[in-house]
């Protein structure tokens, strides 16, 4: 058995900061396309009497997904335009604002944007479907 003290050091060791973790939205969304687009061959190859998705189907996600971002980048460039203050507030005191906020004003922020992100897929991807 070890000692406390080598255990304690080998915890700080393994454990890792948030901010020290690194994730790559790119692999992922990457790793999601490759399998969204083998999965219908896939899917014939392991059982040749099924019947897959038809790829048509499989693409409303991905247009919902463009749809979704097209939309984002327009509003955000109108009200860059329209309502420069907002932009400037958000490019520049937004983040400082932001971490002067309890963690739980932080938490309900988050997934606030996190909800109406996610509702914004479901709406357009009913919308083109």
């Amino acid at each position: 058995m070890l000692p406390k003290e080598q255990l304690a050091c080998m915890r700080k060791e393994n454990t890792m900061k948030l901010s020290e973790m690194k994730y790559s939205e790119q692999i992922t969304i990457s790793f999601a396309l490759l399998l969204f687009l083998v999965f219908p061959w896939l899917c014939r190859n392991v059982d040749i009497t099924s019947a897959p998705i038809d790829p048509g189907v499989l693409s409303a996600p991905l247009l919902a997904v463009l749809s979704f971002l097209l939309f984002k980048g327009v509003t955000w460039w109108c009200m860059k335009m329209i309502w420069p203050v907002f932009a400037e507030y958000s490019m520049v005191y937004f983040e400082a604002d932001f971490k002067r906020l309890s963690a739980c004003e932080k938490v309900l922020i988050y997934l606030g944007f996190y909800i109406l992100i996610v509702m914004g897929f479901v709406i357009t991807l009913s919308a083109i479907l």
